[in-house]
């Protein structure tokens, strides 16, 4: 424990420590229960534990139901905001519970039940948050796919999910465009493999489309259904699997157990981000991310809150003055988004003219993640909202924050560059690269313990082996987060970057491998690399560096135009590649292998010595002005 840091949060973290099965068992008295459990944590099968093995549970009823029950039906579960369609309404929780009860009748009616896969390919729509509801209701086990993501990567997760029933929308909207959704749908299904017993189409005013024989119309079998009740499962029993890319070959299917996840994310909402019944909640994200599963749907539902759905553009582009619109005229308590959106809004509002006028009174603090959150955007939002600027530090296989300011435990300092102090359940470790600890103060591996907390990934998706060797192979007994940085004196951590190629763009976790594979495609490239470089708006940015093959003459702009295209095509638009620099040679080890970690040190800004097993140290010198960061977004 940090030197100086004590009260509450001391307490609490010490305690999920010596004794989880004390501290997460009182955490799970905030669950309602079919059966409670009666054993917190198995360890018999280490290192696969789980947590609350007997326990019986259903997660929709927690959402929903209960506070029905509760006499709060007519409190506001959801509140969905929508600029692009100039719409903006509510569902309260007896509403929300009735259409997803009709629409979990819809699904049983397509045969989907305990332990089937339904696959979300859906935008920003209360239709999309009642499907992941509906299927947590029947208790089989949902797996949404961002909309950004094109046909070859929506194919790849619908022959590893092998869904029974898939569930789309004809089209989501972007500023000034609308995306067809069912030619993605189409031309996924038609490399897939497996192939579902149904598909389900939200048909959108926006984008009318005739699905003739291929598909049924959402509100037609919502006509034709019938309400039906919660299914309790084990809770072991898998809610969801989330594909992250990977660092290499298919992208990893995160699964999230029933039982656990519940007992977490309520332990987050009131502890981490201080939200009770009635309190309003934004997570900007997208619900095709973890930041959706857990802070859009799950998480605020959990504990009675209330929830912003925003379709929009809340990373990347976002319009100041609506992130300031929807704070006050929903009475905003705490906002979640990525650090770009605030570099965005500082760029185009440098002095928050469009916050003047609004009420901001409700408002009480600020969470950023998903990428670094630089100094002076922190000093700008703190300063110009008046409200604690909390940086905080997860993964898509934890489901929720490993290190935070713990709001509602115990508000402490922030300190500028760092994700804040340890979550209960999470024994934060630095170690070098033959698995020793190092001191205070050093710089290496940030690892975990075992066994990880409640909510976290136990496995990945009928792959336990891949599990272990991407994990959990680097130290006995530590899962590896894949990240480097320090913990000072006080506990307190700073994530320096990432030590595989997975980069965070505009708080997208993005792979440079799978682009890489991409670009090697291309009948011009001989080699390549694909590395995140800094960017002042999006935090990193993908820059490809290619060699030709021999002999070849090609103009760079047209390469740069046609590998693009081809990312675009392959991963999708998502993916934000944009920079192709054509090289005489990449940065090699005398064995022949590609410095890409070295690379992105310099990337990063730790421009690090050259190592001593490099091949040609001119090459590298070389690129170095190319791994600079970029001046705009």
């Amino acid at each position: 424990m940090a030197k100086d840091i004590s009260g509450p949060y001391a307490s609490a973290h010490e305690l999920s420590l010596s004794d989880p099965s004390a501290f997460w068992g009182e955490a799970a008295s905030a669950i309602d229960w079919s059966v409670d459990p009666t054993q917190v944590l198995d360890s018999s099968d280490a290192p696969f534990y789980r947590w609350f093995t007997d326990g019986r549970l259903n997660t929709c009823w927690n959402a929903l139901d209960r506070h029905v029950a509760a006499g709060r039906g007519e409190t506001t579960a959801l509140i969905y905001d929508s600029p692009l369609t100039e719409t903006s309404f509510t569902y309260t929780y007896a509403r929300l519970r009735d259409e997803v009860a009709t629409f979990a009748g819809a699904l049983r009616g397509l045969g989907v039940g305990v332990g089937d896969r339904v696959l979300i390919y859906m935008p920003m729509v209360p239709e999309a948050v009642i499907a992941m509801l509906a299927v947590a209701r029947l208790g089989a086990v949902h797996s949404v796919v961002f909309g950004g993501f094109a046909s070859h990567e929506l194919a790849i997760r619908i022959d590893d999910a092998t869904p029974k029933v898939v569930l789309s929308a004809s089209c989501g909207l972007e500023p000034g465009r609308v995306v067809e959704y069912m030619p993605l749908l189409d031309a996924a299904l038609e490399l897939a493999e497996h192939q579902p017993d149904a598909v389900v189409v939200l048909v959108r005013p926006q984008h009318v489309v005739d699905l003739g024989t291929r598909a049924l119309d959402w509100r037609e079998i919502v006509a034709a259904a019938s309400p039906v009740e919660c299914v309790p499962v084990a809770a072991t029993d898998p809610l969801y699997v989330l594909y992250t890319s990977g660092t290499t070959g298919k992208p990893k299917g995160i699964v999230r157990d029933n039982g656990g996840h519940a007992v977490a994310l309520a332990w987050s909402m009131r502890n981490i981000y201080d939200i009770g019944p009635g309190e309003v909640f934004w997570a900007a994200s997208d619900i095709g991310w973890v930041v959706g599963h857990s802070y859009i749907v799950y998480g605020p539902l959990l504990v009675g809150a209330t929830t912003v759905l925003y379709e929009g553009k809340p990373v990347g582009t976002p319009d100041a003055g609506a992130f300031w619109r929807v704070i006050a005229e929903h009475g905003v308590k705490a906002m979640f988004t990525a650090p770009t959106a605030f570099r965005v809004i500082r760029k185009t509002d440098p002095d928050a003219l469009l916050l003047e006028g609004r009420d901001l009174s409700k408002f009480e603090t600020l969470f950023l993640a998903g990428e670094r959150l630089d100094p002076s955007t922190q000093d700008w939002a703190t300063t110009t909202l008046g409200v604690p600027v909390v940086d905080h530090w997860w993964q898509t296989e934890t489901g929720w924050a490993i290190t935070a300011n713990p709001r509602g435990l115990e508000p402490m300092a922030t300190k500028s560059g760092s994700a804040s102090v340890a979550m209960p359940g999470y024994d934060i470790v630095i170690l070098d690269d033959h698995g020793n600890p190092v001191g205070r103060g050093r710089e290496g591996n940030i690892s975990l313990r075992l066994p990880l907390p409640p909510g976290t990934l136990p496995t990945l998706w009928n792959d336990d082996s891949r599990y272990v060797a991407s994990y959990l192979a680097d130290a006995e007994g530590f899962y590896a987060t894949g990240d480097e940085g320090i913990i000072d004196d006080d506990g307190y951590v700073f994530v320096m970057g990432r030590t595989d190629d997975v980069i965070n763009v505009a708080g997208h976790r993005l792979s440079t491998g799978s682009m890489e594979g991409v670009v090697a495609g291309h009948p011009a490239v001989a080699e390549c690399a694909v590395i995140g470089v800094a960017d002042p708006i999006k935090g990193q940015i993908p820059r490809a560096f290619v060699v030709l093959k021999a002999g070849v003459d090609l103009d760079p702009a047209v390469l740069e135009s046609e590998i693009v295209a081809d990312v675009r095509q392959r991963i999708g638009p998502v993916a934000a590649l944009k920079s192709v620099v054509i090289v005489a040679g990449l940065p090699k080890t005398r064995s022949g292998k590609i410095l890409r970690r070295t690379m992105r040190g310099i990337a990063d800004g730790r421009d690090e010595a050259t190592p001593n097993t490099i091949e040609d140290a001119s090459v590298l010198e070389v690129m170095r002005p190319l791994l600079a960061p970029t001046t705009s977004g």
